[in-house]
């Protein structure tokens, strides 16, 4: 059975220092570059021009993403809510190492966000299985249109659920900073 969601632009949070280091975040933090903020006004002009006022905002409690929101979703929809369930996949005892420092197994294509294969790997991290039972969760409580800013992996998960999609396409689905991804009726398109 397939679920219906509601329509949806998902944010990922703009460039931060330890993005352009290639450094694990996870349930750690740190701020948004000069280049982070701008891809962060970015996505706040092509959210403008989408007519989202009326919809609901939610938002990552953690720095970056909250930071994005800031910038990018407060100054047009007025309130933002935070929820843990949008918060980024914990990568354990990898937290602030350098994906260099990392041994991984499997698939090391590097993308926007590293291997994909790494997430599932840290040692004391959640793993896909609790990342997409959150995520799950919190999609089903949404009852409306919703602007959502996230992080890399778990945007990619809420976006391979709401398209129907495996976890094997989460390496393959587009990534990166500053993205906007609108999601209707089963359809993705990148907003630019």
């Amino acid at each position: 059975m397939t679920n219906t969601y509601p329509e949806l632009i998902v944010l990922r949070h703009g460039e931060t220092v330890w993005n352009r280091e290639k450094r694990m975040q996870g349930a750690l933090n740190s701020e948004l570059t000069e280049k982070g903020q701008l891809q962060a006004r970015q996505q706040g002009a092509l959210l403008e021009q989408m007519n989202v006022s009326d919809w609901t905002a939610y938002c990552s409690p953690q720095g970056r993403a909250f930071q994005t929101a800031g910038i990018a979703v407060a100054p047009l929809m007025g309130r933002v809510r935070t929820d843990e369930r949008l918060r980024e996949i914990e990568v354990g005892a990898w937290s602030g190492l350098l994906r260099s420092e990392l041994r991984v197994d499997g698939d090391l294509a590097d993308g926007p966000d590293g291997p994909i294969v790494m997430y599932e790997q840290a040692p004391g991290g959640e793993g896909f299985d609790a990342l997409e039972s959150r995520c799950r969760a919190f999609l089903n409580d949404l009852t409306g249109p919703s602007v959502l800013v996230t992080h890399g992996i778990t945007s990619r998960m809420l976006r391979t659920i709401v398209l129907g999609l495996g976890r094997s396409e989460l390496g393959k689905i587009a990534g990166g900073q500053g993205n906007l991804f609108h999601l209707k009726d089963g359809v993705q398109k990148e907003i630019v």
